[in-house]
Formats: C-alpha cells, structure tokens, sequence
C-alpha cells in the first residue's frame, strides 16, 4: 500500500472513530437559575416538571426555593435567569421597574385558611377571609404567619388590611419560615395559618389540622413565570429562561400541571392554554 493510502487510510478510521464515540455523545448540559416559591417545591411541582425539561432541552434547572419577595429581589439583583412567583402586583412592579420581560401566565390554585379540628375561633365554613381572621383575633388564638414576605405573606397582609386592624399580641406569631415548616408548627401548635391548597395537599396526611375557610375569591392564587431582563443584568441567560418559559406554558409543560395530582388531588390549574 502506498503512503499515500496508509494516510487516506487512517484518516477515514479516525473519522469514523470520532463519529461514532464523540459525534454520537450527549453535549454537556447548560445551567440555569430558577428563583421560585417554597410553594412550587414543597408540593412536588418541581420535581415532576424540571427531568422532562432537562431531558428535552438538556438544560439543568438549579432552584432557589424562597419566599416570593426574596424570589423577586433575587431577578432585581440579577442573581438568576428566571423567577416564578405568585404576588400579581409585585410582578407588576418588577416588570415596570425593567428588572424582568416576557411575563407569562403559568398556573393558579387558591388560599385556604387552616387551624385546629375544635376551632377555638370558630371560623368554621364562614365565607369572608377577612371575617374569619377578624374572629381569629378578637379571640387571641394562636395563628402563625410566615412573616417571611413571601406571596403567601403577602396576600395575608391584605387579608388583614381587610379587617381594619393589624395582628399584634403573642397569640400572633411571624416564624420566618417557608410554607412546609410553617404547616408543621401550625399541626404542632394547634394554630390557624393561611396557607396555598398545593402545599396543603401535599402535606395533608401528616398535619393535624383541617380547612376551615376557603372559596372566597380575594383567596385566588395565580402564578407567573418572567425572565431577566438582560438589558438590566447581560450576563443572565435570556435564551435558557425563554426555553424554560416556553415549556412551562407550552401544551406539555401545561398538561403536566393539569396531571399532577396528589392522592387524587389536583394541586395547580393551568391558565396559560
């Protein structure tokens, strides 16, 4: 065989070589970060939604799960590419304050308040959020607030403004804590709190608490998904978080919220179908 074969020889292996073991090899994935909701966590939401992304589009979703205050001041700070959260009017004041774009309807559920089987308030089946914590306090029994400014807080804060009075005494108590810890204390204390039906679900079974109030429409509880602006922060990954916004609100990312279910239980409703 002439030199000149030999070289067109081992060439033509080399290259079949790299198309078969390097070619055919999976890219490494892409990093992205996902500021969220203790919410979104604790019910489960996350774990079913984030392995079909990262399997379709090979990016792995790192979570910070925190409250929806902090959640929004980490898109401000330009800490991460996309924030999903559940405070309408704050979202609203990120996006006109030019921290975030792309906002997008994702999914809703609802408040509900919880507390004790006896009811020592006795809030039982009262129709009006703002009645029944009007009842809670005049009866000084316990209730336990995030007090965390999550969306949750948020949204208990207005409930409050909504009685005329703001909470204070030692049967009120602002623990700081997300959503999962705080049901906890609440079973474990024998206290009322204010809580979204998804962690509720998913946490149920071991709880010794019951709903109480639920069904009044200032309880609605919608979530939004909004990328980074990354004319404010160039270094976010605009493209990641629009994949990752675009599989939330597209139909499989939709019909995978509509399916998820505990004990038969729907946690979150779609909206963006």
């Amino acid at each position: 065989m002439s030199l000149k074969k030999k070289i067109f020889t081992a060439l033509t292996i080399l290259c079949l070589g790299t198309a078969l073991y390097g070619g055919g090899q999976k890219e490494e994935p892409v990093h992205i970060k996902l500021a969220t909701t203790t919410s979104t966590e604790n019910s489960g939401l996350l774990a079913e939604l984030l392995p079909v992304f990262q399997e379709d589009e090979n990016i792995i979703v790192d979570v910070i799960a925190v409250g929806t205050g902090k959640a929004i001041a980490h898109g401000e700070k330009g800490d991460v590419d996309v924030i999903l959260v559940h405070a309408r009017s704050r979202e609203d004041a990120f996006m006109d304050a030019g921290y975030g774009v792309d906002r997008r309807d994702v999914m809703h559920n609802d408040f509900v308040i919880l507390g004790p089987a006896e009811d020592p308030a006795g809030i039982r089946s009262m129709t009006a959020a703002s009645e029944a914590f009007a009842k809670i306090a005049a009866s000084k029994s316990e209730f336990l607030s995030r007090g965390d400014d999550s969306g949750t807080h948020t949204k208990e804060k207005a409930i409050w403004a909504g009685t005329g009075a703001a909470p204070e005494g030692t049967w009120y108590k602002e623990v700081g804590q997300g959503m999962g810890a705080v049901l906890t204390m609440s079973s474990e204390m024998q206290g009322y709190t204010l809580t979204d039906r998804g962690t509720w679900l998913a946490m149920k079974d071991k709880l010794d608490l019951e709903i109480l109030v639920e069904g009044d429409p200032v309880l609605f509880n919608p979530y939004g998904v909004i990328a980074v602006n990354p004319e404010r922060h160039p270094h976010a990954d605009y493209e990641g978080a629009m994949k990752f916004i675009n599989f939330l609100t597209s139909g499989k990312g939709q019909t995978l919220i509509q399916d998820f279910k505990k004990n038969g239980e729907q946690l979150f409703y779609p909206d963006a179908l």
